[in-house]
C-alpha cells in the first residue's frame, strides 16, 4: 500500500526531533558552561568553538551537519518503505530536511531559541545536492579567509546556493525542479537568522575571529 501523506509527516517529524537535538547545548553543558550566557549566546558551533576551543566547537559543527545528512536519508528511506517506486523521494527528502533546520533554528526544548542553521543546512544539502555543497564551501572558505567574519562567509555562502543550484539545473549536474526553491527557502532563513550580525556589521561591532 502507499501512504504519501504519513511519508511526509513521519519524514518531517524525524527531521524536526533530529534537529532539535541541541548539540552545542549538550557539548557545553557537559563542559560545565551554559553556551547560552557565553559569547554571542548562541547555541552553534562558532560560538562553542570560541568559548570552548577549536576541538568542541569542530564536535558541534560536525554533529550539527550530520543530523541534517541523517535527516534526508531517513526521509529517503522512509519514502522508499511507504512508497515503493515513488516520484515524490526527493519532496519527501526536502520535507525531513527542512524540517531538521527547522528543529535546529527553533528546538522545542530551548524555547524555541537556537542556532542560526548553517552547518545543519550543509547537512542537508550534503544529502540532496553535495556538489552544491563543495561549491558554496568554497565560497565560505574564500570569504572566511579574507574578512575573518564567520557571519560574512555564512550570509554569501547562503546567497550563492540558489545561483549554483540554478546553475547545476541548467547543466543537468542535477535534476529535479524543486530543488531550486527549496535551496532559495533555506538561504533565506539562513540570511534572516543572521540579521543581528548584519546590524553588528552595520555598526561595526561584528567579531572578527581569531
Amino acid at each position: 500500500m502507499h501512504y504519501p501523506i504519513l511519508s511526509y509527516l513521519i519524514a518531517a517529524a524525524i527531521g524536526y526531533l533530529l534537529g532539535s537535538c541541541p548539540n552545542g547545548y549538550l557539548v557545553s553543558r557537559a563542559r560545565g558552561v551554559d553556551i547560552r550566557k557565553q559569547g554571542s549566546g548562541n547555541i552553534g558551533a562558532t560560538n562553542v568553538l570560541r568559548v570552548l576551543g577549536k576541538k568542541w566547537g569542530y564536535l558541534v559543527f560536525a554533529l550539527d551537519v550530520l543530523k541534517g545528512f541523517v535527516a534526508v536519508r531517513l526521509a529517503f528511506a522512509i519514502a522508499l518503505a511507504l512508497i515503493p517506486h515513488t516520484t515524490q523521494r526527493e519532496l519527501i527528502g526536502i520535507a525531513g530536511g527542512l524540517a531538521c533546520i527547522l528543529g535546529h533554528t527553533f528546538p522545542v526544548w530551548l524555547g524555541f531559541r537556537g542556532g542560526k542553521g548553517v552547518a545543519t543546512s550543509a547537512g542537508v544539502l550534503l544529502g540532496l545536492m553535495p556538489i552544491a555543497v563543495v561549491s558554496v564551501f568554497a565560497v565560505w572558505l574564500i570569504l572566511f579567509q579574507v574578512t575573518r567574519y564567520v557571519s560574512v562567509a555564512s550570509i554569501t555562502a547562503a546567497a550563492a546556493l540558489p545561483v549554483f543550484v540554478m546553475l547545476y539545473l541548467r547543466l543537468k549536474l542535477l535534476t529535479g525542479a524543486s530543488l531550486l526553491p527549496f535551496s532559495i527557502l533555506i538561504a533565506g532563513v539562513v540570511i534572516w537568522r543572521h540579521r543581528s550580525n548584519m546590524q553588528r556589521l552595520f555598526h561595526g561591532k561584528e567579531q572578527r575571529f581569531g
